[in-house]
């Protein structure tokens, strides 16, 4: 099994049972975990959770960090999908990378549809995990920024890491 996984490096396609089940599992734990946040949480109040970490609903008009936030609705659907567009083609393009690089492309896409799903039913996207330092603001985002922060994580390590090992495994 080891061997196969070593010499298999390319990875499954977004149409493979893997691809499908990350982007569908990521899609729909953001959309659900959004919904919760809109039904639950007050606008704007903060409820803390850990010393770093609190519930805090808010509407993000913009992209990542509310970049682009006077852009427009439009122009960032756009935006979106070529971004969106270029990944998948990367993804079936690629040649390495095996199952690691599958996941990773797989969170892209899945975070990216997520909050593409917030733009086309409210025109903003609904954010409400909230990180700061004390009273040191950080930033507020969702389940599917996650997904879009892992996923880049998860191609690294596996374009990386030798034969898509883990550091320190033989």
């Amino acid at each position: 099994m080891v061997e196969k996984m070593t010499t298999s490096r390319k990875p499954e396609s977004p149409l493979s049972g893997l691809g499908l089940g990350v982007i569908g599992g990521t899609l729909l734990a953001d959309q659900a975990s959004k919904a919760w946040a809109e039904a639950s949480l007050s606008y704007g109040e903060a409820i803390d959770l850990l010393p770093i970490l609190s519930l805090l609903r808010v509407h993000n008009e913009g992209i990542a960090f509310s970049l682009l936030s006077g852009f427009g609705t439009l122009t960032l659907l756009i935006l979106v999908l070529i971004v969106t567009t270029i990944i998948l083609l990367m993804w079936w393009r690629s040649s390495d990378g095996g199952r690691l690089a599958a996941v990773g492309y797989a969170l892209i896409v899945g975070g990216a549809l997520g909050n593409l799903v917030d733009r086309l039913v409210y025109g903003h996207v609904v954010d409400f995990l909230y990180l700061h330092l004390g009273a040191r603001p950080l930033f507020v985002f969702n389940l599917a920024d996650a997904a879009l922060t892992v996923g880049p994580g998860l191609l690294i390590l596996a374009f990386l890491l030798p034969d898509g090992r883990a550091a320190g495994s033989s």
